[in-house]
């Protein structure tokens, strides 16, 4: 399992919850979703992109994501949901998500999240802060 989350410097660990469970038996495919937001806001507020927005009124704004279903969770399990930036370019970046199984013992899926940068103040999109940019690639091991 370490080897799969190797390239995630976020990882946060948790339990299912027993309402998240659908008529299926498994955990709704929508929920997921909510563990790449978790993932994902771990991620922005470590690199300090939170403050900045606070601070700026410049942030990032997420503006499509997607999930690829690996296999179906279920109650009781521990999932460890990892997330990395992969692309950055002016005004945007590719976030990568991962849920690990425990009990399974595999991956149960990975995603995507285009975040785009955002004025909130001008209502445009805008190029993503340097400090930004240089905060990822320490995080990443890249700078």
């Amino acid at each position: 399992m370490q080897n799969l989350l190797d390239n995630y410097p976020i990882v946060l660990s948790q339990d299912l919850i027993w309402r998240d469970m659908d008529a299926y038996q498994h955990v709704n495919n929508a929920v997921y979703f909510r563990y790449f937001e978790d993932a994902r806001m771990a991620y922005l507020e470590r690199i300090g992109a939170v403050a900045h927005k606070d601070r700026t009124g410049i942030g990032p704004i997420l503006a499509s994501t997607s999930c690829d279903f690996r296999a179906p969770l279920t109650y009781p399990d521990r999932i460890d949901i990892g997330a990395s930036v992969g692309d950055i370019q002016a005004k945007k970046l590719t976030m990568n998500y991962i849920v690990y199984s425990h009990a399974l013992e595999r991956v149960a899926a990975e995603g995507s999240g285009l975040i785009v940068y955002y004025d909130y103040g001008n209502s445009k999109s805008c190029e993503v802060p340097e400090e930004i940019v240089s905060a990822i690639q320490d995080l990443q091991g890249r700078g």
